[in-house]
C-alpha cells in the first residue's frame, strides 16, 4: 500500500531505474567495447542511480559510432566519470547490503553508519578492485590490495561523506519508514545517497586519474577488430593528402590501442593498479585485445599531495558521519521506531526518545481493519447480557477509518468499531463485568474515570495491572456504587490512544429514580480534537507539530453533527464530558442561560446550583446542565474558542468543529 505521495514517485523512479539498467546492460554487452568489470560498474551504478546513471553512461561512455570509443572517452572529465563509476559500483554495493542487514538486525543508526563504511570500503577494495581487476592489473592479489589501498581510501571517504548525512537526516527524519528495508522509501534514500556520494567522490577521482593514481574509462577490443583497424590504417597511408588525414586520425586511436609493456609487473598504485592511458594530461582510455595486458605507468602525485588529499577526505568523512548527531538521535534503530511517521512541524532533536516518536506517530494506514461513513454513529448504547445476575459487556479495540465530515475521514482507534466507543448505561448497585479484547498494534488498558473501585480494576498500565498486549484480553468486574455522568478511556499510551478515539460515555442512573434530575431531553456531548495532515492522522497534542485542525462532538464535526429537536418550553439536559485529551473548551449555549446541576458525576445540592451560559470543560471534567427552550429558532451549542469551530481552519455553513444546533419549534 502506498502511504504518502513520495511512494508513488518512488514507484515510478524504480520502474525507470529498472528500464535504464536493462538498457545499459543490453548495450554494454552487445555494443560497448570495454572490460567486463566496467560494464558491470555502469550496470550497478545505473541500478542505484536510475535515469541519472543512464544519462552518465550515454554522455561519458557509450560508444557513439563503431571504432570511436577511444577518442570519445579521452577527455579527462569522462575519465573521472569512469573512475568514479568503478568506485561507486563497489563501495555502494557494500554500503547498501550493510544498511539492509544492520536494519534487519536492529542496530543503532551510528553503528549502522560505521558498518556501512567498513563494508563499502572492504567490498570496494578487496572485491571490486583487487579481485575483479586482478587479471588487468598484473601482480599478486595482495600486491594489488596494497597498491589500490590509498586511492580507494580517498574515494570511499569522499563518497561516504556525501552519503552519511543523507541517510542520517532522511532515515531519521519525519518519515522513518526510510529505515525499513521492506519499504520503498528505504531504497529511495539509498538511491539518493548514492547520487550524492557520486557527486562528492567525483572531483577526487578526476584528480587521481590526472595524477595516474587511478584508471578511467578503458577500451577492450577483440583481436579481429584490431587487425581490421590496422588494415584500414595501411590503406589510409597509401593515399596522399587524404592519407595524411587518415594517418593522424588513426595515430590518435593507436595511441590508446597499443598496450605499454615497459613495466608490466608494476602497474602503479592506482585504483586498479594503473594509470589512465598515457600521461596524466592525456586522460585517454587504453585499448587491448582479449589477451592484452593492462597499460601501466608510475603515478606522479607527490607524498604531500597524497597526504593533504587523504587528510581532507578524512575530515570530510568525519563531518559527514558525526555532524548529524547534533540534530538527530543516532542511537535509535529501525526496530526502535518501527517505521513511524512523525507529524509535520514536530520538533525532533538528538534527545527525542523512540517512545515519544511512536506515541506521536501517525496511525499507519496498513493497520486499518474497517472504514465507516456518516451512516455509522458513535456513542451507540451497548446492551448488556446477563450472566448469573452480572451485567456483561464485551469491548474490543481496533483501528478503523472514521468519517467526521462528509468528505473527511480520520484513522482512529475505536472501541467496537465506533468513535466514541459504545455508551455503557447501567444503574447504581449493578454488578458489571467488562471483557476487553485488544486488537490494536500496541498494548492498552481501560480506566473507569471517577469511579470508586477495587484497585486492580482501576486500569492504569503497569501500576494496577499489566497492559493488555495486542491480541490479549482483560476482565474488569466491579459494583457501581455511584451515579451520574462518567466515562471510560485508555490508560496506556494515554496521550496517543485517547487522542485517537479510545473513550466512551458511562452513564449510571441513581438507584432511586427520584434522585435523577429530570429533563425532557437528554444529550451527551463528548469532545475531541484531531490532527490530520498530508492524508495521515496523528494524535493531537498541545505541542509543536501536534496542534489539532479538526474538532468533533460525538465523533462528528459540524455540519455533520446532530441536530437536537425540541419545542418551546421543553428542557434539555446536556452532559458535557471532557473526553478531550489536552485542551480546554468553553462550551456555550445560545438562547439564554442554563442551570449547572452536577459536576464530575456529583449532583450539586439545589441551593448551590447556579446559572451560567458557558462552562470550561477541561480534560476529564463533566458538567450536567439543564437548558430551557425559551423561544423558537435555531440555537447553538458550541465551543467559544473560534478556531475550535472551524474545519481545518475553514468555516463551513456558518461554522465547523464543536457545534451542535438546537432546533426549537413553537
Amino acid at each position: 500500500m502506498f502511504v504518502q505521495p513520495v511512494d508513488y514517485f518512488l514507484a515510478v523512479w524504480f520502474v525507470l531505474a529498472g528500464l535504464s539498467t536493462a538498457y545499459v546492460a543490453w548495450d554494454q554487452f552487445r555494443n560497448n567495447p570495454e572490460p567486463v568489470v566496467m560494464k558491470w560498474g555502469f550496470i550497478l551504478v545505473t541500478l542505484y542511480m536510475g535515469p541519472l546513471g543512464l544519462l552518465i553512461y550515454v554522455l561519458a561512455d557509450k560508444e557513439p559510432r563503431p571504432g570511436e570509443h577511444e577518442a570519445f572517452t579521452k577527455p579527462l572529465w569522462k575519465q573521472g566519470v569512469g573512475s568514479t563509476i568503478h568506485c561507486v559500483a563497489g563501495d555502494a554495493t557494500g554500503i547498501i547490503l550493510a544498511a539492509a542487514i544492520t536494519a534487519a538486525l536492529g542496530l543503532p543508526m551510528w553503528i549502522d553508519l560505521v558498518v556501512e563504511y567498513v563494508a563499502g570500503f572492504a567490498f570496494g577494495l578487496f572485491i571490486f578492485q583487487s579481485l575483479f581487476m586482478k587479471s588487468m592489473m598484473g601482480g599478486t592479489y595482495w600486491d594489488n590490495v596494497r597498491k589500490s589501498f590509498m586511492p580507494e581510501f580517498i574515494s570511499m571517504n569522499f563518497m561516504m561523506a556525501g552519503m552519511a548525512p543523507i541517510m542520517s537526516f532522511l532515515m531519521m527524519g519525519s518519515d522513518m519508514r526510510a529505515m525499513e528495508p521492506t519499504e520503498l522509501l528505504f531504497w529511495g534514500v539509498m538511491s539518493f545517497g548514492v547520487i550524492v556520494g557520486f557527486v562528492t567522490a567525483y572531483p577526487a577521482n578526476v584528480w587521481m586519474v590526472a595524477r595516474g593514481l587511478k584508471h578511467g574509462l578503458m577500451t577492450e577490443r577483440e583481436p579481429e577488430f584490431d587487425k581490421a583497424r590496422e588494415g584500414r590504417r595501411e590503406h589510409a597511408h597509401s593515399g596522399a593528402k587524404a592519407g595524411m588525414v587518415g594517418h593522424h586520425a588513426y595515430a590518435r586511436l593507436d595511441e590508446h590501442a597499443k598496450p605499454r609493456h615497459a613495466n608490466p609487473g608494476n602497474p602503479g598504485p592506482g585504483h586498479h593498479g594503473s594509470g589512465h592511458g598515457s600521461s596524466h594530461g592525456d586522460g585517454g582510455g587504453g585499448s587491448r585485445g582479449s589477451h592484452g595486458g593492462h597499460d601501466g605507468m608510475e603515478p606522479d602525485a607527490t607524498v604531500p599531495q597524497l597526504a593533504a588529499f587523504g587528510g581532507v577526505s578524512v575530515l570530510a568523512l568525519a563531518l559527514g558521519m558525526i555532524a548529524p548527531a547534533n540534530w538527530v538521535n543516532l542511537t535509535l534503530s529501525a526496530r526502535d521506531v518501527g517505521g513511524a511517521i512523525m507529524p509535520p512541524g514536530m520538533i525532533m532533536d538528538r534527545d527525542t526518545p523512540a517512545a515519544a516518536m511512536l506515541d506521536m506517530a501517525a496511525v499507519h494506514p496498513r493497520l486499518i481493519t474497517a472504514s465507516h461513513g456518516l451512516e455509522v454513529r458513535g456513542d451507540r448504547e451497548l446492551e448488556a447480557r446477563m450472566e448469573n445476575g452480572v451485567k456483561v459487556f464485551d469491548l474490543e479495540t481496533s483501528v478503523i477509518r472514521w468519517a467526521i465530515l462528509a468528505d473527511v475521514k480520520v484513522d482512529a482507534y475505536a472501541i467496537n468499531g465506533q468513535v466514541p466507543g459504545p455508551r455503557l448505561h447501567i444503574r447504581q448497585g449493578d454488578r458489571v463485568r467488562i471483557n476487553v479484547t485488544n486488537r490494536l498494534p500496541e498494548s492498552t488498558t481501560i480506566h473507569w474515570h471517577g469511579l470508586i473501585l477495587p484497585n486492580e480494576m482501576d486500569g492504569p498500565a503497569e501500576i494496577t495491572q499489566e497492559p493488555i498486549p495486542p491480541g490479549g484480553s482483560y476482565r474488569y468486574e466491579f459494583t457501581a456504587g455511584q451515579s451520574g455522568t462518567y466515562f471510560y478511556h485508555s490508560h496506556d499510551h494515554v496521550d496517543r490512544q485517547q487522542a485517537l478515539g479510545l473513550y466512551g460515555a458511562l452513564i449510571i442512573d441513581p438507584v432511586n429514580p427520584q434522585n435523577e434530575i429530570a429533563a425532557d431531553h437528554d444529550y451527551v456531548i463528548q469532545l475531541q480534537e484531531w490532527l490530520m495532515r498530508e492524508g495521515l492522522t496523528f494524535p493531537s497534542m498541545p505541542m509543536d507539530g501536534g496542534q489539532p485542525n479538526y474538532f468533533t462532538i460525538n465523533g462528528r464535526a459540524y455540519p455533520s453533527t446532530d441536530t437536537i429537536r425540541m419545542k418551546v418550553g421543553e428542557t434539555l439536559k446536556v452532559r458535557f464530558i471532557g473526553t478531550n485529551n489536552g485542551f480546554i473548551h468553553p462550551m456555550h449555549i445560545h438562547g439564554g442561560p442554563f442551570e449547572v446541576v452536577a459536576r464530575d458525576g456529583e449532583t450539586i445540592p439545589e441551593s448551590a446550583r447556579f446559572l451560567a451560559d458557558t462552562v470550561n470543560v477541561g480534560p476529564g471534567q463533566r458538567y450536567d446542565v439543564v437548558w430551557q427552550a425559551r423561544r423558537p429558532g435555531k440555537w447553538l451549542i458550541h465551543c467559544h474558542i473560534g478556531h475550535h469551530t472551524t474545519n481545518n481552519n475553514v468555516e463551513e455553513k456558518g461554522g465547523g468543529g464543536l457545534m451542535v444546533v438546537i432546533d426549537v419549534q413553537p
